[in-house]
């Protein structure tokens, strides 16, 4: 993919944080669960890990997930600008840990709320300049309400990673040519 890798580990970082939400099925179901999403997806910075700021990530996911549900570019670009705009975002390179140069866009202090909201849009603008909102997709399995971000190069992925979908839908294929086929 041509994103920088500061671009793509924020984009499925938010994949995965819209996805923490589907149907009525919530996996950030207390503050430790936040704790674990942000260490599985290494994210720096304070945490007070409280259930306001439990509350503020869950609200969240609304707004990231209408990028994906957006009718067109334009609602697409006034959503992330809101983002920026209400998450204070300051851009500025830096480098640590594992990292090579990447932007961060807000205080390590900063509210977690904000840094996430921040570091999303910032990403999505990247898709946006770029013309590439269609590699905002939704899963294509039919009992499934799941986002996906497809940095395939060939854009060709249909499924997202929560729940197996694409296996399960190659499966079902195989079935149905085995029963048509007789065998």
């Amino acid at each position: 993919m041509y994103f920088a890798h500061d671009t793509d580990h924020a984009l499925v970082t938010t994949t995965a944080l819209v996805n923490t939400l589907l149907g009525e099925d919530d996996s950030l179901s207390d503050p430790a669960a936040l704790n674990d999403f942000l260490d599985e997806y290494e994210f720096t910075g304070r945490r007070d890990l409280s259930d306001v700021e439990l509350q503020q990530v869950r609200g969240l996911r609304r707004s990231l997930r209408s990028v994906w549900d957006a009718a067109d570019e334009t609602v697409a670009v006034d959503i992330v600008n809101r983002m920026l705009l209400d998450s204070n975002a300051r851009p500025r390179l830096t480098r640590h840990d594992r990292w090579d140069w990447h932007l961060h866009v807000t205080e390590a202090d900063d509210a977690l709320v904000d840094r996430i909201a921040a570091e999303a849009a910032m990403a999505l603008v990247d898709v946006i300049r770029v013309g590439d909102l269609d590699r905002l997709k939704h899963c294509a399995a039919p009992d499934c309400d799941a986002v996906l971000i497809d940095l395939s190069r060939n854009r060709s992925r249909r499924y997202c990673d929560t729940g197996n979908c694409g296996n399960r839908a190659n499966v079902a294929a195989y079935r149905a040519r085995k029963a048509t086929s007789g065998s």
